[in-house]
């Protein structure tokens, strides 16, 4: 029988084949020479039609947790737009080419999310290209792990905000006026927003931020009938890693530290953004939903 996401399994064991190995890749890295390659869900995630007519907008759609997000909302019946560097373009094809086969309307929009401009076009790009826009994920981010606060340079603390704060900033904010009552909003934060390490200064404080930009904005657009939300993912197997997202001698060990004693992958976060995107979760806003593999979290 198939696996798919609703298969009963021993979530400790889940995975058991796909051992992180130490590697190296230029940023922003490639799922097509990840090793060995995450799951994104294309074999495994069955739609049951919970998304049928909605608009999506997903940035970083072309790998990851984001491609795995964008597979599930086109099996469950989403048009999808997907934004990526133009350096992902091979990656952000497959998954077009895997979500046109699951019948969705496709928009490739590549670009850098550290332009305003850009981000602002993206949203435009999107009411264009499918006719309206009712789930936006804030998801694409940027991580490069330091070891010393004083070889941080101004540049990378830059860079690291305005890909994940300010790009979340100006795309939502263009978004809003185009999101009927009943869309929702759904930001990618992290684990490192409670439990930060060491080695990821920035990164950690632009998740913290992204936490709390996802809860007052919640409370603002609550009236209009837009629900805003973030999940907070744990250590997740993706290009995002290898990419000096973590030290090298690291990566075999990645995900131990979890209760499940694993690293986790792209298909088990999809299911939550899903949830989070459908009416199912008309009741939940300003919610952040932690995927973690059991680690603590206030």
């Amino acid at each position: 029988m198939t696996r798919d996401q609703y298969t009963f399994t021993d979530p400790a064991k889940l995975y058991a084949d796909i051992e992180p190995k130490k590697q190296e890749m230029p940023e922003p890295g490639l799922d097509a020479d990840l090793s060995p390659r995450a799951d994104l869900g294309e074999k495994s995630y069955r739609g049951t039609g919970r998304l049928a007519g909605r608009k999506a907008l997903i940035t970083g759609g072309d790998s990851g947790i984001g491609a795995a997000t964008a597979i599930a909302f086109a099996r469950e019946g989403a048009d999808v737009a997907l934004s990526y560097l133009p350096e992902e373009e091979e990656d952000a094809q497959r998954i077009a080419g895997i979500l046109r086969d699951a019948g969705a309307t496709v928009l490739t929009l590549p670009g850098d999310l550290k332009d305003a401009a850009y981000c602002r076009d993206l949203v435009a790009s999107t009411v264009e290209g499918l006719g309206g826009l009712d789930i936006l994920v804030n998801n694409g981010g940027k991580q490069i792990y330091n070891e010393d606060l004083t070889t941080l340079s101004d540049e990378q603390f830059d860079h690291t905000f305005k890909t994940n704060v300010y790009a979340m900033f100006w795309i939502t904010k263009a978004a809003v006026p185009h999101m009927r009552a009943g869309s929702t909003i759904i930001n990618t934060t992290s684990v490192q927003a409670y439990s930060p390490s060491g080695i990821l200064v920035d990164y950690a404080s632009t998740k913290a931020t992204i936490n709390a930009f996802s809860k007052a904005l919640a409370e603002q657009l609550a009236p209009k009938g837009i629900r805003v939300n973030a999940v907070a993912p744990g250590p997740i197997w993706t290009p995002l890693q290898p990419s000096d997202g973590q030290p090298p001698e690291k990566l075999e060990s990645f995900g131990e530290q979890t209760p499940l004693g694993r690293m986790g992958q792209p298909a088990e976060l999809a299911p939550a953004y899903v949830f989070l995107a459908s009416a199912e979760s008309s009741y939940v806003l300003g919610e952040t939903l932690n995927v973690n593999g059991g680690m603590p979290t206030p």
